[in-house]
């Protein structure tokens, strides 16, 4: 008797890794849509009906990856603060001094501000969340302002930052940092690597030992020609050669 053959007809189940694969990217198209949306609308005007819409599904199908419009908002912010800490990973674990430390995280937590899931940090209110995610969300800020104070704190002890308060610092660089999330547009006239990269300057240049910006390292349009510097060198000095020569001619009388 004849051995059975194995069917040749492909089994209508796909692969466990594959399914498992395809409703991770469809979890991920719904986060990016609804923090969109979130942000363009606001949380509370925005609906999971137009979060659908969008994504040309329906309502009820957005169950099957969410409980609701609040575990969304909580995993969006989830997403920027996974990104947060591994922003200060590799910052703790790379050499430099406490002020280059402090810069690169103030470049790569700017540029993170300047993303939806950075701005899901800063433009949502933790109270539309539930209380055990409110006090993860709580947790993880205390933990972000820490590693600013850390960063300052190491800069004073080897000196490239000047003797100063670390948790006013921090407040003032941190605070300043998330409100990039609030105003910064793509499309505009920097992108968001060259604000990172001016902001890491201007929120440190205060604290720094030593000099932050050369002369030739002026933001674009505010270098002078040589012949811009010649005229405004004639145009400060004018007044002061003619008083000069008016007092030498009334000496000669």
């Amino acid at each position: 008797m004849d051995g059975q053959r194995p069917s040749s007809t492909p089994s209508p189940w796909l692969p466990f890794e594959t399914r498992r694969r395809a409703r991770d990217e469809k979890r991920e198209a719904v986060l990016r849509t609804a923090v969109a949306l979130f942000l363009e609308q606001g949380y509370h005007r925005a609906t999971l009906n137009e979060v659908a819409k969008r994504l040309n599904i329906t309502k009820p199908a957005l169950y099957n990856y969410f409980r609701g419009k609040d575990e969304i908002l909580f995993e969006c912010w989830a997403i920027g603060n996974e990104l947060v800490d591994d922003c200060i990973a590799e910052t703790s674990a790379g050499n430099g001094t406490g002020l280059s430390k402090l810069r690169k995280l103030i470049i790569r937590y700017a540029e993170l501000m300047t993303t939806d899931y950075g701005k899901s940090l800063v433009r949502f209110d933790i109270r539309d969340l539930s209380e055990d995610n409110r006090r993860i969300v709580q947790t993880a800020k205390r933990r972000i302002d820490r590693a600013f104070r850390d960063y300052i704190g190491e800069g004073v002890e080897d000196g490239s930052i000047k003797p100063c308060d670390p948790k006013l610092s921090a407040f003032a660089i941190a605070g300043s940092l998330n409100w990039i999330g609030h105003w910064f547009q793509p499309g505009g006239a920097m992108t968001g690597r060259a604000v990172a990269e001016e902001f890491a300057i201007r929120l440190t240049e205060g604290i720094a030992t030593t000099p932050t910006r050369k002369k030739a390292d002026q933001p674009p349009g505010q270098r002078k020609t040589p012949r811009e510097d010649k005229v405004e060198h004639h145009t400060r000095t004018a007044p002061r050669a003619a008083g000069q020569s008016k007092r030498a001619r009334h000496r000669l009388r």
